[in-house]
């Protein structure tokens, strides 16, 4: 595909953006880490069993009224177990594991703005506990915000209980910030939700589990270069693509890798969009 000139502008402007939020990123540092991938299981779709009802003591640092956010729902014909949408469409959705620095995470929702890009973000509940004023800044941004477990633990290695507390807890800790409880869940350190994971899942509210068929590997800390060249070579139509908040590399790639989703005429919305 040919680059027009407004195209050429457009990364120029971009990269430059990216220096400025990278060396503030950079001088706050980085902490997040990641799991492993897990086996992939597909069924299809069943009615949520509804939100849990608790509320937590943890108090929200704003003092505006909770931002509202829209709930998690069903998407007729699409697996329980979601890794992409549908290929006839030029969208693709670049999904966050939200943890790690707040400066960092700021500076990747801001070059995704700076791109007119709308992302989605799995924020753990730990996270939100200890920055919850990411939930409102994440929102007013237009991008989606769901569940990525309470303490991102490996779920995948627990018991159903505790499995479901970790759900659960991040749930409420999103429905006390936002007045839902999101709008998709992600388990932590696995690609893959198990079948016990996906009933959990269902029972706390949430129809379908978020995958990824593009895995960014980010949290390697592999180099910006190296995140792009990963992504732009996998990324197609209707791809769901893994990232993290909490890298410096990220903030770095993520200039770059919009004008090349914009070279190829794609278009990157929240997850929600790309299955509605």
């Amino acid at each position: 595909m040919n680059a027009s000139e407004t195209s050429v502008h457009r990364r120029s402007a971009l990269r430059a953006g990216a220096g400025a939020a990278l060396a503030g990123a950079l001088a706050a540092g980085c902490t997040e880490g990641h799991g492993a991938v897990g086996t992939s299981t597909k069924t299809s779709a069943e009615t949520p069993a509804g939100a849990p009802a608790q509320t937590t003591g943890t108090s929200d640092a704003s003092a505006r009224p909770p931002h509202s956010a829209p709930a998690a729902h069903r998407f007729p014909g699409q697996p329980v177990q979601i890794d992409h949408g549908p290929r006839s469409r030029r969208r693709v959705a670049l999904t966050f594991h939200g943890q790690g620095d707040p400066a960092i995470a700021r500076a990747v929702l801001a070059e995704a703005e700076r791109g007119h890009a709308r992302v989605t973000v799995l924020a753990v509940g730990s996270w939100l506990d200890e920055h919850p004023e990411m939930a409102r800044r994440i929102l007013d941004g237009g991008h989606d915000l769901g569940n990525h477990t309470q303490s991102h633990v490996d779920i995948s290695t627990m018991g159903e209980a505790a499995a479901y507390a970790e759900i659960t807890g991040c749930a409420q800790r999103l429905r006390r910030l936002t007045g839902s409880i999101g709008t998709w869940f992600r388990p932590s350190r696995s690609r893959y939700a198990t079948p016990l994971v996906q009933r959990l899942a269902r029972r706390a509210g949430y129809p379908h589990v978020l995958s990824y068929d593009v895995d960014s590997l980010d949290f390697t800390s592999p180099g910006a270069a190296a995140v792009t060249r990963k992504v732009a070579g996998e990324i197609r139509n209707g791809s769901v693509v893994s990232l993290h908040f909490g890298y410096a590399d990220t903030v770095a790639a993520l200039p770059v890798l919009l004008t090349e989703i914009d070279r190829r005429q794609l278009r990157a919305v929240t997850t929600t969009e790309l299955l509605t």
